[in-house]
């Protein structure tokens, strides 16, 4: 019988640095994709706020610690590292867990490395800390959030990981040879 090995979705992909910027697999953590049933938005903002949390404001994420909820689309969020308490009767719940690969982006030239890769305005002015995005990384659909100052957090699906951290590096690879340029 074959022996199945657990893995995460970019085990022995990463770590990755260049010109001191770094990009890291986050720990694995429970994705639930949270719509709020018709007429159950406010129940959903209220449950959510027993856990420590609430309902994010479009483009926007709501944090704890290591849990969050971040805006995902009209009607939509993931909750992120937290148990989807009292929500399975007014919201429609997915579990999306093992769908996701999770990295985080960090270094003063994180910036300049997405700004390669993703059509936004990444300046911290017009994407703060706590902003979140359903955008393009290149090729790929992802979520992008500002966890930091210098971070930002990386959702891609799952069978992209290894895509994602190709294009993110060669991004690096290329920010960094610029500096060093000049």
């Amino acid at each position: 019988m074959p022996s199945l090995i657990e893995k995460t979705a970019c085990n022995g992909l990463l770590p990755v640095v260049a010109g001191g910027v770094s990009l890291s697999e986050l720990p694995p953590a429970r994705i639930t994709s949270v719509a709020p049933l018709a007429g159950k938005d406010r129940a959903v903002g209220t449950a959510l706020k027993a856990l420590g949390l609430g309902w994010p404001a479009p483009g926007r994420s709501v944090t704890k610690g290591a849990a969050g909820c971040l805006w995902t689309g009209r009607g939509q969020a993931f909750l992120i590292g937290a148990d989807p308490d009292g929500l399975s009767a007014i919201a429609a719940l997915t579990d999306q867990s093992d769908g996701w690969a999770r990295m985080r982006l960090s270094g003063p030239g994180a910036e300049a490395v997405l700004a390669r890769l993703v059509p936004l305005d990444l300046r911290a002015a017009a994407f703060p800390v706590g902003a979140v995005a359903r955008t393009g990384l290149n090729h790929m659909m992802t979520v992008l959030s500002r966890a930091e100052a210098e971070s930002f957090d990386i959702l891609v699906f799952r069978s992209m990981a290894a895509s994602a951290v190709h294009e993110v590096q060669q991004a690096m690879a290329a920010v960094a040879a610029r500096q060093s340029a000049g």
